[in-house]
């Protein structure tokens, strides 16, 4: 991962391998289970934005991928709620290069993000109670604040009698 985005920063051309796409984390995803197409990016470019597709669609079908488990399948899809299409199929478009390898190569590097993301357990709360030297503190300035507000309508009641 941080190989292809180090290559990226500098601008390489960089080759994803052939059968599998491998990542530093050994996390590998079967060839079948990505589709790429290519589209129209948008924004100026001259004469060859309509000529040439260089905007890469990576579709991960998340319903029915054998990489991930139910949880994390769930989780997955719950993380990314607005690109998951209603089939359960997940859709990332990447359109910041301008060569169809390079936005391939981002396109399938944030899908390895987001598998990630959704491995990474969410850690459970600890129910924690207040100390009671802060439970102390609280109340003591309840009393300050509260005795300001006596003080003020205390000073009002005694001009108008007058």
């Amino acid at each position: 991962m941080q190989v292809l985005t180090k290559a990226l920063q500098k601008k390489k051309y960089v080759k994803l391998p052939r059968k599998y796409m491998l990542d530093l984390n050994q996390i590998r995803i079967p060839e079948n289970e990505i589709l790429f197409s290519f589209i129209r990016s948008g924004g100026p470019g001259g004469q060859n934005v309509n000529k040439v597709s260089t905007a890469v669609q990576l579709r991960f079908n998340v319903a029915k991928s054998t990489l991930l488990n139910d949880t994390e399948k769930a989780r997955l899809i719950t993380m990314n709620g607005a690109r998951v299409s209603s089939s359960g199929e997940l859709i990332i478009t990447a359109s910041n290069f301008r060569t169809q390898e390079r936005n391939r190569v981002e396109a399938y590097n944030r899908l390895i993000l987001m598998i990630r993301k959704a491995l990474i357990l969410p850690k459970k709360r600890k129910k924690t109670k207040p100390s009671f030297g802060s439970k102390i503190k609280r109340l003591d300035s309840k009393k300050i604040q509260s005795s300001k507000k006596r003080f003020r309508s205390a000073g009002r009641k005694s001009s108008i009698d007058m």
